[in-house]
């Protein structure tokens, strides 16, 4: 093993580690690991930057744009009403028609996105039907991750792997290449998920309120200003409950009069009652206060928190929304949208407290308040996704022919091989935006720079493994080992391998770790490098058994979930997709 073997394996296992804890963005750590490679001089700085030239990228970032353009001229929308009428009020009805419905739209997007643009649709029928959305929501996420290898545009991983066996001078994947193993595993995963994981999985009751379904009611009380206090005739801010007291104005009643989430310049009045959001300790403290009074009996609901114009409701933080790793100060929602957040649940549990300082995570979910047009205001610029009560601004579906007229192209000159893929998506780009199904400025929105900067230096980290001979090394040593063994006991290790790494990491990444060293290990056995692409494809594509898949993370807290209950339905799903790759890739990719 030479130095340059040691220090790449090195950094290696440090941003495993980071991936892993989550601590630091996974851009940010992939960021990191191309700038060591550069720095280290393990890789030379115009292969360094290579991988954000790889048509691989192209692919993604064309492939984001032709979705975004899907969803904004109602395609989806038309599905779900589609959804509605099928499904009718059968509970069971329900469940199939929308795996089934998610699974082939998954089959041609991001199971990410699928999972996300369906999440209010299926939330909603819940409530109508009067269901548990935990036994909706683990099975929508299921289904649009098992969906991930129908098709090569599935899952980003797929267009990675591809991107890969080229630079090996293999040919890359077809685009129903992977579909003679990725429908049998569809098919077997949704009538499991059917007939059996649903079964398994807890019925979890959520209450009627929002103020009681976030646990807010105990934090709620009225307070009056009486005759004579210092307070009368002082605006809120100068009042400075918040500052004094740490309790928040949520309203003000003045006679037939109410203030829904007051302004702070609102001056007070003799006998205004405060409706307030505080700790216990923090409330009894009014008692020492002069100025202020608590009032006696008060039962405050739901309704104390809406008017005509306010509403109440609960949002969903979702992919690509600015608030991921920020906080609500940070986007000043009160003072820039006039919204107001008053509960985060998250599956560690209730945020009452402190909220403007909590960094926001993927299926965090807000109580927030606000007028209509505002919330809706904050759903257009996809920074939240509103929870069932307020209906959605339905889209322009015009263009939705042409639309789809566009990504059925792509898919079909792709697919006959008339076109590269690459060029066929370009080409969809140039027309969508030529018809004006999306605008350019839509379109960058829409693009998931994070993942981008991920494959781009995951790229340069494959590179990197085969310039210091690292992935030979490893492959050699490996060989070794087992060489003497049946190759299928090598494809499986890979598998697994590959399925491990990618439950904290993203898929993209572990596929890249492990695929180096599985080609060059398959070459050095005389074996076929394309049949343990497609094992590790199919590996990457396995996140059942952790709640930490982006699809699993957003259903993770509104379904009140816990770690268990993904372990006890995905462990057996992940057996059978085990079973079905094992049996069928060296039966269509011959060892």
């Amino acid at each position: 093993m030479t130095i340059e073997n040691i220090l790449l394996l090195t950094i290696i296992a440090i941003a495993l580690v980071l991936f892993s804890i989550e601590w630091i963005a996974i851009d940010i750590v992939a960021l990191g690991l191309l700038a060591s490679l550069i720095i280290t001089g393990l890789l030379p700085l115009d292969q360094a930057f290579a991988g954000f030239g790889n048509d691989t990228i192209v692919l993604i970032v064309g492939l984001l744009i032709l979705t975004a353009s899907l969803v904004r001229n109602g395609v989806v929308d038309l599905l779900s009403q589609k959804m509605m009428h099928n499904a009718g009020n059968n509970p069971k009805q329900l469940l199939g028609t929308t795996m089934l419905v998610v699974a082939g739209l998954s089959s041609f997007m991001s199971n990410t996105a699928a999972t996300a643009l369906f999440i209010p649709v299926v939330m909603g029928f819940a409530r109508r039907l009067n269901l548990h959305a935990s036994r909706l929501l683990m099975p929508l996420a299921f289904s649009a991750i098992l969906a991930s290898s129908v098709t090569l545009v599935g899952t980003s991983t797929n267009i990675v792997v591809s991107g890969v066996l080229t630079r090996y001078g293999m040919s890359p994947l077809g685009m129903f290449e992977l579909a003679p193993v990725g429908v049998p595993i569809l098919v077997v995963g949704l009538v499991y998920m059917a007939l059996i994981g649903v079964r398994m999985i807890p019925k979890r009751e959520a209450a009627e309120k929002l103020t009681e379904q976030f646990g807010l009611r105990p934090y709620l009380t009225e307070v009056i200003i009486p005759t004579g206090s210092d307070l009368i005739g002082k605006t809120l801010k100068e009042a400075a409950l918040g500052r004094n007291l740490d309790l928040t104005v949520l309203v003000i009643v003045r006679g037939k009069d109410r203030f829904v989430a007051p302004s702070a310049e609102l001056a007070l009045q003799e006998n205004d009652v405060l409706l307030v959001e505080g700790k216990p300790e923090d409330i009894l403290k009014v008692k020492n206060t002069s100025g202020i009074e608590i009032v006696a009996d008060a039962s405050p609901s739901d309704q104390d928190l809406e008017a005509d114009k306010m509403q109440l409701v609960e949002a969903i933080i979702l992919v690509r929304s600015p608030l991921l790793g920020r906080t609500l100060r940070g986007l000043d929602l009160r003072d820039k949208f006039r919204i107001q957040a008053l509960a985060i649940h998250r599956h560690e549990g209730m945020i009452l407290h402190n909220l403007n300082k909590i960094p926001l995570r993927l299926g965090d979910v807000l109580l927030i308040q606000g007028e209509h047009d505002d919330i809706m205001s904050l759903e257009r610029n996809n920074i939240i996704r509103v929870i069932g009560t307020v209906a959605h601004n339905r889209p322009n579906t015009r263009r939705s022919g042409i639309a789809i007229g566009i990504f059925a192209g792509v898919i079909g000159l792709a697919s006959l091989n008339i076109l590269p893929l690459a060029l066929a998506v370009l080409m969809g780009t140039f027309f969508a935006f030529l018809t004006r199904c999306i605008t350019p400025e839509e379109a960058y929105r829409e693009v998931e720079w994070k993942l981008i900067i991920l494959i781009g230096s995951m790229l340069a980290f494959g590179a990197a493994m085969e310039h210091t001979g690292t992935a030979k090394y490893l492959a050699e040593q490996l060989v070794n080992v087992t060489g003497n063994l049946n190759p299928l006991i090598l494809l499986s290790g890979f598998f697994v391998l590959t399925l491990i790494l990618t439950q904290p990491m993203s898929n993209q990444a572990a596929a890249m770790v492990v695929l180096p060293v599985a080609i060059q290990s398959a070459m050095q056995l005389g074996l076929n490098p394309r049949t343990f692409a497609v094992m590790i494809a199919l590996g990457a594509s396995t996140s059942f058994i952790t709640p930490l898949e982006p699809a699993c993370m957003m259903v993770y807290s509104l379904g009140r979930y816990r770690f268990l209950d993904f372990i006890k339905v995905g462990s057996l799903l992940t057996l059978f997709i085990y079973v079905i790759a094992i049996l069928l890739v060296p039966v269509f990719w011959p060892l």
